[in-house]
């Protein structure tokens, strides 16, 4: 159920709320290239007794812990506690194997991958080449229904090789070069023989990660246990405990760590950092690879008029809401792509803020008095950002009603045309952009496995994402998304907003905890 509210609010209230001090962080800069992705020697630390319980506040409680079905932060975070991946991002943005000693591009079609040895699920099942014909299957299987099913099914990987029980050959139907990327997050490894006996995989998760899954109290919390002797690249557990508690209300999640009920929390207000810092708490600020904007259709007018969606890229003030709003963390986008990221090229310049030209390109359009619309986002997501979009836009004669939706409602709903046009989002990890252009950009064609949260359609941009996707070499590749990315800014697809900086409230006692630039919160440590 939606709950709508109009409370706009304009341009001159977010510059008298702008004495929050600015941050300006960059994102950690991100190496790519080469095909092959090798072990670094050591990446195992050597784990001692662990003791103690951490409780995290997470500011939504996922539908389901099915890896196929999470699509956000929140989820990610215990999926990725629980189970692992052959491959990772680490801190500084690169990709590293995990469960993979060594993934290797031997041709277009083909990447060998050779598995680490002697590890074991947490119901005592070793993992081998078994795993990974399972794990691909089920994110394949169509009763999962996943909306990232095309990505692993006989349309991606037309078959899996196991050469021996550590060595697995992905044979594909055509060349993937964005395959890693999309391993890191969605491809976890399954137990084959718990899968082969039907077992529950949404609400009894059984992985190899660095904590066991030991109950789910729905609606309150979940509860894990340190995997002792855990050792791989993801880090050691900072605790033999660990709760995940969801909390939606900011200042609620605040009041439970200035209490000691919890240690570290997720997305602290802008306007609550001063009171943690005075409770003797700590605000932890960290660069994340991913975006927010408001998906604009082409399907439905006005906005299938590209004037019309320029216009409302320039009738928002993006710096006076982060300066206002997100404590000056986060810098105004061209486009969809970070720095950092695949496709980020500096010299593509963000629209500016100009209502007067928003005006004028309204009334070229054919809207002189302006129209009327939806605005749509996810209930855990900044509401505050999205009333201020929406008084900016009022200004500019683009009268908006807000609806806050429920956030697996808010998933389920992308294509709907009956939904509201306008959805404010936020992305991440955007280290490769195939994942959001393939499912938010590319037109919908659900027998090519694309488009299933678009309602866009641009030849110009479907040729750059297609020529993208099969571009095996990394610098062209590269150059194709930086064309793409002068067109989404000349045509956009979105209003285009900041990048994205996650804010962490953590006890002053909280062991040393490595924070990822894909926003998960996993309570491990890399430190040595």
């Amino acid at each position: 159920m939606a709950d709508e509210i109009r409370r706009p609010v304009n341009r001159r209230t977010l510059l008298r709320w702008a004495g929050v001090g600015g941050l300006g962080l960059a994102l950690p800069k991100v190496a790519y290239g080469g095909a092959r992705l090798v072990l670094p020697v050591g990446a195992q630390g050597t784990p001692g007794p662990l003791d103690g319980e951490v409780t995290i506040d997470l500011p939504d409680e996922p539908k389901t812990l099915d890896p196929a079905l999470v699509y956000e932060a929140n989820g990610w975070s215990i999926v990725h506690s629980v189970y692992d991946a052959l491959v990772q991002y680490a801190p500084d943005g690169t990709l590293e194997p995990l469960l993979a000693e060594s993934l290797t591009a031997t041709d277009p079609l083909t990447y060998e991958i050779k598995l680490r040895q002697g590890v074991t699920f947490h119901n005592g099942e070793p993992f081998d080449a078994r795993s990974v014909a399972v794990s691909v299957a089920h994110l394949a299987d169509p009763a999962v229904d996943s909306q990232v099913k095309s990505f692993f099914d006989e349309t991606t990987i037309a078959g899996v090789e196991e050469v021996d029980p550590h060595t697995v050959r992905l044979h594909l139907a055509r060349p993937a070069p964005w395959l890693p990327a999309q391993m890191a997050a969605w491809l976890v490894m399954l137990p084959p023989g718990y899968v082969a006996a039907g077992g529950d995989l949404a609400g009894q998760p059984v992985g190899t990660g660095p904590f066991r899954f030991v109950g789910w109290q729905r609606g309150q919390g979940v509860e894990l246990e340190a995997n002792e002797g855990y050792a791989l690249p993801k880090g050691r557990p900072i605790a033999a405990r660990a709760t995940y508690r969801f909390v939606p209300e900011g200042s609620t999640r605040v009041a439970d760590l200035l209490a000691g009920t919890s240690d570290l929390v997720r997305a602290v207000p802008v306007d609550q950092v001063a009171a943690v810092e005075e409770g003797g708490a700590r605000v932890a600020i960290f660069p994340v690879s991913g975006s927010a904007w408001v998906r604009i259709p082409t399907d439905v007018a006005p906005f299938s008029d590209a004037r019309v969606r320029q216009a409302l890229n320039h009738a928002v003030d993006v710096e006076a809401i982060v300066a206002a709003l997100l404590g000056g963390s986060g810098t105004r986008l061209a486009n969809f792509f970070v720095e950092g990221g695949l496709g980020h090229d500096p010299a593509v310049s963000p629209y500016a803020y100009d209502p007067d030209r928003a005006l004028a390109l309204l009334a070229e359009a054919g809207y002189p008095d302006g129209f009327e619309t939806t605005l749509e986002y996810a209930s855990a997501e900044h509401a505050d950002v999205v009333e201020a979009i929406a008084g900016q836009l009022g200004e500019a004669g683009v009268r908006v009603t807000v609806q806050a939706v429920e956030t697996a409602r808010f998933n389920e709903t992308w294509g709907d045309p009956a939904a509201a046009p306008l959805r404010f989002a936020t992305w991440r990890p955007l280290f490769d952009p195939y994942t959001l252009l393939n499912l938010v950009v590319a037109a919908p064609d659900f027998a090519k496995g694309q488009g299933f949260l678009s309602r866009h359609a641009n030849p110009a941009t479907q040729a750059l994402i297609d020529a993208a996707a099969v571009e095996t070499d990394p610098a062209k590749r590269a150059e194709t998304y930086r064309q793409l990315g002068q067109v989404l800014r000349d045509e956009p697809a979105a209003i285009y907003l900041y990048g994205l900086t996650a804010r962490y409230g953590l006890a002053p006692d909280l062991p040393a905890w490595t924070p990822r630039p894909d926003e998960y919160v996993i309570p491990t440590t890399r430190d040595q």
